[in-house]
């Protein structure tokens, strides 16, 4: 795709962002568009959230489960970009007005201690660069109309980035057995979603490399203090207004959200 018609694009996926109408899937438009094209339409479209005083603050992997990457016609996770403006406290009440149609997800999210820059990452040494790991729940959203999403649309989209929600505990990985910890994910007092960390391509280290890896393939590293989100571990909860939620993992603690 020409560059100009990049910019087009992730100008479009900003102001429906910042408007909350959503638009038709990019895919149907443009049905020549590449996961390349759409990585650099994700890149315009966080730059314009940049250019607004927002900060990176770390990446998050998306389509990390065989469901979905079946249902997508992929074999590999995408990424996005995770700013401090999707950042919601624990128990947090979220105005549901500022979303379009979100969903929520329980995630695992790692906070790293030290640089890491692919490619040639290994298990051992994300672990050896990790802090800790976190309960998180991903608030995703989607600004293509109706969910109605290819990979290239989500990708685009920021990989349907809407926010996330940090329990209070940092729990160091090596107290951990990430691939068997349980989650269960409550909504309104009933338990909805259970999973477990092999959910997350086997194990949310394995999700970490491949982002590693994959970022250090574009001259990307991963950063000291960024916090990455491993993927869901279980399905996504479609969330209305008046809606509360917590998510639980063992071992690792807790956290809450609700929207009003």
């Amino acid at each position: 795709m020409e560059q100009t018609l990049i910019d087009t694009l992730g100008d479009e996926l900003y102001r429906a962002l910042v408007s909350r109408e959503a638009v038709e899937p990019l895919t149907s438009r443009y049905p020549e568009i590449t996961l390349a094209d759409a990585y650099r339409i994700q890149q315009r479209m966080v730059s314009c959230r940049l250019d607004k005083g927002e900060r990176i603050v770390g990446r998050k992997i998306g389509v990390t489960s065989k469901a979905v990457m079946n249902m997508l016609g992929v074999g590999q996770p995408d990424f996005g970009c995770m700013l401090d403006g999707m950042a919601y406290q624990d128990g947090q009440a979220v105005d549901f007005k500022t979303l379009i149609q979100p969903k929520a997800e329980g995630e695992i999210a790692f906070v790293m201690k030290k640089d890491v820059m692919g490619p040639g990452v290994t298990a051992a040494e994300i672990l050896a660069a990790t802090e800790g790991v976190m309960v998180c729940f991903e608030i995703v959203d989607s600004r293509i109309r109706d969910w109605k999403i290819k990979i290239q649309d989500t990708v685009a989209d920021n990989a349907s980035c809407g926010g996330f929600v940090l329990g209070s505990s940092l729990v160091d990985v090596r107290q951990l057995d990430l691939v068997t910890c349980g989650m269960v994910l409550e909504k309104n007092g009933e338990v909805v979603v259970t999973g477990a960390g092999a959910a997350t391509m086997n194990s949310p280290v394995n999700a970490m490399v491949w982002l590693a890896n994959t970022l250090g393939r574009l001259g990307i590293p991963l950063k000291a203090g960024e916090i990455v989100l491993s993927g869901a571990l279980g399905a996504m909860v479609p969330v209305q207004a008046g809606d509360q939620l917590r998510v639980s993992i063992g071992g690792i603690g807790s956290c809450a959200i609700r929207f009003i």
